[in-house]
């Protein structure tokens, strides 16, 4: 028997019916902007409106609900990037278990007060290592110390399971199946879960995979036919920074694969999350975490073309997986985006120490519609020139190459910041 069989379509059948009455039947919402960008169909299916602001709640309370009374005694542990932490603290309130979940220090802090908040007095919260996998290896040893049952967030059948009922629940919602679903990926159990439903009920349906440029590691995997553990990942998107994909789910992709299933792999550049996190905030009023705008930011995401190609008239329906986002995080939110779409600049100025040296940068340099937002002095011991990093803002991207003539040809010193160089990483 394969990994692959240890799931089976009825297992998402009977999660949905074990869920009734604990995660709410989500929206699905019809978008006007997406739907004009490919000409055709776009339903959000919004499980950023659940308990927890994710779908992460089906997959733990499916498996923490089926526990046995001597499993229940001992407790459960897991670890999270903070949204399945949430799902298995409410469900452990629910069904009166102890749990330690560990949790990354990239884990935004609004995550983490959930997590205590939700839990209450049956949740203990322990932040452990850089990365969600880290964590999971806390989560591993702890597990095996104590004899509590590890919650995984992903590679389980009962989580993979429950996570899979989102795709039941949309058909049934959209009244037929979409041609195109759009599916954020960290270690792909959403993914697994919805591909094993589709497979055996609605196997025409196209299913995309969306993953953060900076963490792809089903894409890795299904590469090499085995999971790889990233060497580094971009831990932007912390719900779904996963240096490596579950055996258990790149199983289950493969044999959906196998099966006939079309599975599209898209990878997003983290600045084009943001873009997208943005859109959704002021177009759409949608509150996204980075994870939750990954599989729309596969089709917009600002100006530039869309990463999934779809034939105009399709219906596609994209998952928004979660909105639990910190309000500090928007800056640099913010910030990412500009970088992404050619507007923010960061150079080093030398200017001559002389009046009216600033004026005439002002004046003889800048457009029309850039803008100064930083401005520091960075050395000032010599007497002659006054080196000072500059941030711009262009009005828009199609400005810069204006903006390197005038500079070329000034006579003050200049030196941009290439944001492949590790210094970039000091300013975004």
């Amino acid at each position: 028997m394969t990994l692959a069989d240890t799931l089976a379509e009825s297992q998402v059948t009977e999660a949905a019916t074990l869920l009734a009455g604990v995660v709410e039947r989500t929206p699905l919402q019809p978008n006007a902007r997406l739907g004009e960008r490919i000409q055709g169909e776009v339903w959000l299916k919004r499980e950023d409106l659940q308990p927890v602001r994710s779908y992460k709640l089906r997959g733990a309370y499916s498996l923490v609900a089926r526990l046995d009374p001597s499993e229940r005694a001992a407790g459960v542990v897991c670890a999270s990037a903070g949204n399945h932490g949430q799902g298995v603290a409410f469900a452990c309130r629910e069904l009166g278990i102890r749990a330690r979940i560990f949790v990354p220090t990239t884990t935004p802090r609004q995550k983490r007060d959930r997590m205590r908040a939700l839990g209450g007095d049956l949740v203990e919260l322990v932040v452990t290592g850089d990365t969600y996998d880290e964590a999971a290896g806390r989560a591993a040893v702890e597990a095996t110390v104590t004899g509590a049952t590890v919650v995984p967030a992903f590679d389980h059948p009962r989580t993979i399971a429950g996570q899979g009922t989102v795709a039941a629940e949309v058909v049934d919602q959209l009244g037929r199946a979409p041609d195109v679903l759009l599916v954020p990926v960290g270690g792909a159990g959403m993914l697994a879960g919805c591909l094993t439903w589709l497979a055996e009920h609605h196997p025409a349906t196209r299913v995309v995979a969306v993953e953060p440029a900076g963490a792809a590691c089903l894409a890795a995997a299904l590469a090499a036919g085995e999971p790889v553990t990233l060497p580094a990942i971009d831990t932007f998107v912390d719900g779904a920074a996963v240096r490596r994909v579950g055996d258990t789910t790149l199983a289950v992709v493969q044999a959906a694969i196998a099966k006939g299933m079309t599975v599209d792999l898209a990878q997003v550049p983290e600045g084009k999350v943001c873009t997208e996190m943005l859109d959704l905030y002021q177009v759409d009023g949608v509150i996204a975490e980075p994870a939750g705008a990954l599989a729309t930011a596969a089709l917009g995401g600002g100006d530039r073309e869309s990463l999934v190609t779809v034939e105009p008239g399709r219906t596609v329906v994209a998952v928004v997986s979660g909105g639990n986002n910190d309000v500090p995080r928007y800056s640099e939110t913010v910030e990412r985006s500009l970088v992404y779409e050619g507007r923010k600049h960061y150079f080093l100025v030398s200017f001559p120490q002389e009046p009216g040296a600033l004026r005439r940068f002002l004046d003889e340099v800048l457009g029309p519609d850039d803008d100064i937002t930083l401005f520091e002095y960075v050395k000032r011991s010599n007497r002659e020139i006054g080196p000072a990093l500059v941030g711009l803002e262009l009005g828009r991207a199609a400005d810069l190459p204006g903006l390197l003539a005038r500079l070329e040809s000034s006579p003050i010193g200049v030196e941009r910041v290439d944001p492949a160089s590790p210094f970039y990483r000091f300013l975004v």
